[in-house]
């Protein structure tokens, strides 16, 4: 068997190409892209779906792998496939935030550990919600429904040197103003309850300096918040739900796939 060079290429182009979009993915995918996985399993498991879809694939261009116009194809595989995860990671954001703004409001903001996904120090009321969000995506198979919509991107938006565009760009920063809006308006109802305790402490002690009603309302509201936070938690993830699909909408029309 006799393969000429440009045939060798053009094979290697039409498994690299869906490779560099696969894998960009998990690189910014939740759970996924935590450091705690070995990039080495990452790569594995970039090669093996790339390895399933490759026959359902269209026809890859017409474009030499190593020139100009195949780093320009290449850069926009790595974009697409970046943007699809990291819009669930702002999804993932909303309750973060949300996790995070009811901490300080029962003065845990102290407490923190370090988030395996970021690498940064976060409340321990912010884990609780991402370790829930996490076994709510993985539960509802948010993961095999993002690497399915990835593959159908290949047939709505075909490898080529023109992929994203502008628009989808602004769309997907326009989006992450949710991540504060959201986050809010999942922990308004926590944190408003807190103020109120608070304000009531604050009236008590101003009316009665010597009953040091610091030392009681201290643990106080942080059993109060630990008591809404178990009766709220249901409706919280409900409404993270509700996120997590309008997340996948976005993925949808930045993949123009309605």
């Amino acid at each position: 068997m006799n393969f000429q060079e440009d045939e060798l290429i053009a094979y290697l182009a039409s498994f690299v190409w869906p490779f560099m979009r696969v894998s960009a993915m998990f690189i910014s995918i939740p759970v996924f892209s935590v450091n705690s996985i070995p990039a080495r399993l990452k790569v594995m498991l970039s090669m093996l779906i790339t390895f399933v879809i490759a026959p359902t694939l269209p026809e890859m261009p017409a474009v030499e792998l190593f020139s100009s116009a195949g780093l320009a194809v290449s850069v926009q595989q790595l974009m697409i496939g970046i943007s699809t995860g990291f819009i669930l990671q702002m999804v993932f954001s909303i309750l973060l935030f949300a996790g995070q703004s009811i901490a300080y409001s029962m003065g845990l903001g102290f407490a923190s550990l370090v988030d395996p996904a970021t690498g940064l120090q976060t409340p321990v009321i912010a884990q609780l919600f991402v370790i829930g969000s996490s076994l709510l995506f993985l539960a509802v198979d948010g993961h095999l429904l993002l690497i399915e919509m990835l593959a159908q991107s290949f047939h709505s938006l075909p490898v080529a040197a023109d992929g994203l565009e502008k628009a989808n760009l602004w769309q997907i920063i326009a989006w992450s103003s949710r991540i504060f809006a959201d986050g809010v308006l999942l922990a308004l109802p926590i944190m408003a309850t807190l103020l109120f305790v608070n304000i009531s402490f604050g009236i008590a002690s101003k009316a009665a300096p010597q009953l040091q009603l610091f030392g009681i309302g201290f643990p106080i509201t942080i059993l109060l918040g630990m008591l809404l936070i178990w009766l709220g938690l249901v409706s919280m993830l409900e409404g993270f739900a509700d996120k997590l699909q309008d997340g996948f909408v976005l993925v949808s029309q930045v993949l123009r796939m309605n």
